[in-house]
């Protein structure tokens, strides 16, 4: 679907076979005159697809069709979190700020008003804001900044990484592939390969680092190792996937102030909502022994989009001294727009075991558990109010926000493995975030539920 397209959502009563744009056209083979029309479900969630070739010939012979293999399963079989040990409260920032500018200019007053508005009790940083490091009288360079990241947020990641590990059973030599996130380091090697060696994975584990994607970049990873998983399946292989994201936010506060006081016209929330943290998952296909005994969710479908003529509105780019946030008022106002659309075109595709799919009735929001990303307090409030959620639909993600921040590409994992720690819960649940670009990310997740767990 064109991205002009995807925030027109398509209605159910949709003619596909009249609508040419939708409906696949015959394919002239020359070769041995004939056409070949490829009926190929546009997600994985369809369990049957079939190319069928049609010769242009008035005979009876029977049309012959092929059936592609059943969709493979994806399970994710063990998650982890890890958070660093410092928290700073909010009341803190004020005292922080002073040390270099004067709290009557105008962008900072504004970010103290905004710092009383959050309803963030804490946010997790790596270091204590008493640190040398952060008082200095020279801001810490781009270069220090990289060197401190590769030390100390490879250190945070490994943690996060062993936990997902141990969870899923999974020794080091198991490990086939890894996806690695992160938004707030740009070195080379990436720090995916780092995490690697500490962990002590295999030379020839394949590796991918995705950047450039922000605080959706958790589900983006979850996204590119599913892609991997169903390529192991098709060349019959088992997969296990170790998936992290780490973002040391914290960093980058010299860089963020200097920014609110240069442009105080312009509202910069980035110092009162961004925290430092990391997670991990390991992900599954059906061909991995045990995977689904073990699995903790299933991962039944996803989606992606980007918002035309939105990249402005959120951004993250280098300085001298860090990395400068841009995040817009417009933010949470795109984010409610493209929400509805992209569950519309999820919820068709419930597992096939869920009791929701079999229940007959209508399928609406209320029916999930929600890992909303917590980009925000407008975000989180916009989106239970559009898609009319209760308190308890998003209590990971109000839980995640309210005591640690923002933590950008990990934080929807952390959502999620804090999710199935509160509760027996819902069996479907729907994650979800946002990134530059601007950027979703949705998908749809079932809970694996074993005999000791009910």
């Amino acid at each position: 679907m064109a991205t002009a397209d995807f925030f027109t959502a398509v209605p159910a009563a949709t003619d596909f076979a009249a609508n040419p744009a939708i409906s696949p056209r015959p394919a002239y083979d020359p070769r041995d005159d004939s056409y070949q029309i490829p009926l190929v479900g546009p997600n994985m969630a369809i369990k049957n697809d079939y190319t069928v070739n049609i010769k242009e010939d008035v005979s009876t012979t029977p049309v012959s069709v092929t059936q592609v293999k059943e969709a493979p399963g994806l399970y994710i079989t063990g998650l982890g979190s890890q958070y660093p040990p410092f928290l700073f409260p909010p009341e803190k920032l004020e005292g922080f700020i002073k040390k270099w500018y004067d709290l009557e200019t105008p962008g900072i007053k504004k970010l103290l008003t905004i710092n009383q508005t959050t309803l963030i009790q804490s946010r997790s940083t790596i270091k204590a804001y008493e640190d040398p490091f952060w008082n200095r009288s020279v801001p810490p360079s781009i270069s220090e900044l990289d060197r401190f990241f590769r030390k100390s947020g490879v250190d945070l990641t490994v943690q996060a990484c062993k936990k997902a590990m141990r969870e899923s059973g999974s020794a080091p030599a198991d490990i086939t592939h890894i996806v690695a996130v992160t938004c707030t380091n740009a070195g080379n090697p990436g720090f995916d390969l780092l995490v690697a060696q500490k962990l002590g994975l295999r030379p020839e584990t394949d590796r991918t680092l995705l950047h450039g994607v922000g605080c959706a970049g958790g589900l983006s990873a979850m996204r590119a190792a599913a892609a991997m998983a169903q390529s192991a399946s098709m060349r019959n292989r088992p997969a296990r996937i170790l998936v992290f994201a780490c973002e040391i936010c914290s960093i980058n506060v010299r860089c963020d102030l200097e920014e609110v006081v240069e442009h105080p016209e312009e509202t910069k929330i980035s110092p009162v909502l961004f925290s430092d943290g990391a997670a991990s998952f390991v992900l599954s296909n059906e061909l991995t022994p045990g995977a689904k005994d073990k699995a903790v969710y299933s991962l039944v479908n996803w989606e992606t989009a980007t918002m035309p003529n939105t990249a402005k509105e959120l951004e993250f780019m280098t300085d001298p001294s860090g990395f400068r946030a841009t995040l817009t008022k417009e933010v949470p106002i795109l984010a409610l727009k493209a929400i509805t659309p992209m569950f519309e075109q999820l919820k068709p595709f419930l597992a096939a075991d869920s009791a929701l799919a079999t229940s007959g009735k209508a399928v609406e929001a209320t029916d999930f558990d929600w890992a909303l990303h917590p980009g925000g307090i407008a975000i989180l409030n916009g989106v239970q109010q559009k898609m009319a959620l209760h308190d308890g639909q998003l209590r990971a993600s109000f839980d995640v926000y309210k005591n640690h921040g923002n933590s950008s590409s990990p934080t929807v994992l952390i959502v999620l493995d804090q999710l199935r720690k509160m509760g027996e819960g819902r069996d479907d649940v729907m994650a979800c975030s946002f990134g530059p670009g601007m950027t979703i990310e949705m998908a749809l997740l079932k809970r694996c539920r074993h005999g000791d767990d009910e």
